[in-house]
């Protein structure tokens, strides 16, 4: 691999139009994060005790990573995938309540997300994700502990109403949800900014996740967003929740673009009531919650590398002036096909969701696959060299296909033309040909 193109060994070279889940933000093989790894082993700590010692890597980006909520958030901290975050924002909601609970409280031990969710693939990550395709080989041995609610989907829950109607209608869900579930009960709302592999691309709306933060404020609920795909600078913004005016997380989660690939890492941050609450600045930590390699001192020094470059070559103004006109490119090219019923998305985080049917958004039957041989049979083959991140579940969890394409925060107005022409000529090449014996009239 170099840069944003992908070299294999039959002698293909793919243009990486997604970064695996949009984790490649600054593409591969760049040498200052080489060389930033490569100082930080230099300098014998290479690994050190989470629990007993802090390293300097590790300081800096706490430092950097607070800063940039703009006193949203005091605390940091890292572990290793999306997923491992995640549970740890489930633990530290309940030790949270826990410790704050008053003589005669009921424990907290509910969780509501929504029904179109995916959060990560432990077993603790995966009961609050509501997609229902992930959760099905694993039903029998997810806790009781969830919750969920419909998720904020213009294009197929919009029903006639206004955006203001609909926003009203989701946060009286939500809220009825809590009542009937104890309001004294529930731990956290988890939320996505943008969701992303459940949905793709699917933005919240003005006023959304105001509106949920509001309802959950008054009953003592945490509200954690989860921005492990969709935070770092790839909606435009370092963080997408900073689009929308009055909200403040209590949890933030972090990941993909975070040390960008070169090494696995991701963060939680949280509130200074939170890390007041349970200590997490003090040693031993009042947070009963621990990983072998947190705060990893070597990939902290790559995701410092990561950001430094970001930071310097002023990427996410580059992804905030660029990323209209990306989906201006998708919609000129592909707006009008048969077959795209939506394209949608904001910054370098953009879908096109297919359907049988534009007019009634009718999906593929999910026996065909359509999401997948776009992908792997037609995407990645020599007449096309393209990858992007293919998805599945949009309609109910277990219809609806999708194509999501997330480019590196550096990707230039070129590449992106480049982009869009194969993504153009793919879409356009699967659904007129027959494909791996698929035709349209099986579709």
């Amino acid at each position: 691999m170099d840069g944003k193109w992908v070299y294999t060994s039959d002698d293909r070279k793919i243009l990486d139009a997604s970064g695996g889940a949009g984790v490649s933000c600054i593409g591969s093989n760049d040498q200052r994060v080489q060389d930033a790894i490569n100082e930080q082993n230099k300098t014998g700590v290479t690994y050190a005790a989470p629990l007993d010692f802090v390293t300097m890597p590790a300081m800096a980006l706490e430092g950097y990573l607070v800063d940039s909520t703009h006193g949203d958030l005091l605390h940091m901290e890292g572990y290793g995938s999306g997923s491992e975050a995640v549970d740890a924002a489930v633990k530290v909601a309940h030790q949270f309540h826990t410790r704050s609970r008053k003589e005669g409280d009921p424990e907290r031990n509910i969780f509501i997300a929504r029904s179109q969710s995916y959060h990560g693939a432990t077993i603790g990550a995966l009961n609050i994700s509501g997609h229902a395709a992930r959760r099905a080989p694993y039903t029998s041995i997810l806790p009781e502990t969830s919750r969920f609610i419909s998720s904020c989907y213009e294009y197929r829950g919009l029903n006639g109403r206004t955006q203001e109607q609909y926003i009203q209608d989701l946060a009286k869900e939500l809220d009825d949800i809590i009542q009937d579930a104890g309001w004294n009960k529930v731990a956290a709302v988890i939320l996505e900014p943008v969701v992303g592999a459940a949905l793709g691309c699917v933005a919240a709306l003005p006023g959304y996740l105001k509106a949920m933060q509001d309802v959950c404020r008054p009953y003592g609920v945490l509200l954690i967003l989860d921005e492990i795909m969709c935070g770092m600078g790839r909606t435009g913004s370092m963080y997408a929740y900073q689009q929308h005016e009055g909200v403040r997380p209590d949890i933030l989660l972090l990941g993909k673009g975070l040390a960008g690939g070169y090494i696995p890492l991701s963060a939680m941050l949280v509130s200074k009531e939170i890390a007041t609450t349970l200590q997490m600045k003090s040693r031993p930590s009042g947070f009963n919650h621990g990983h072998t390699f947190q705060k990893h001192p070597v990939a902290c020094a790559a995701a410092l590398a990561v950001q430094d470059v970001i930071y310097k070559e002023d990427l996410v103004k580059n992804v905030d002036t660029l990323g209209p006109r990306l989906g201006k490119m998708l919609r000129a090219r592909l707006g009008d096909h048969k077959y795209v019923g939506e394209i949608r998305g904001l910054g370098y985080m953009w879908a096109l969701e297919f359907v049988k049917d534009k007019v009634t958004k009718e999906p593929f039957d999910p026996g065909h696959k359509v999401a997948w041989k776009i992908h792997d049979l037609a995407g990645l083959t020599k007449e096309h060299e393209i990858y992007t991140y293919l998805g599945t579940g949009s309609v109910h969890g277990t219809a609806g296909d999708f194509m999501m394409i997330m480019p590196a925060l550096n990707t230039t107005v070129r590449e992106l033309e480049m982009i869009v022409d194969r993504v153009a000529k793919l879409v356009t090449d699967f659904f007129e040909k027959d494909d791996c014996t698929m035709t349209l009239s099986n579709l």
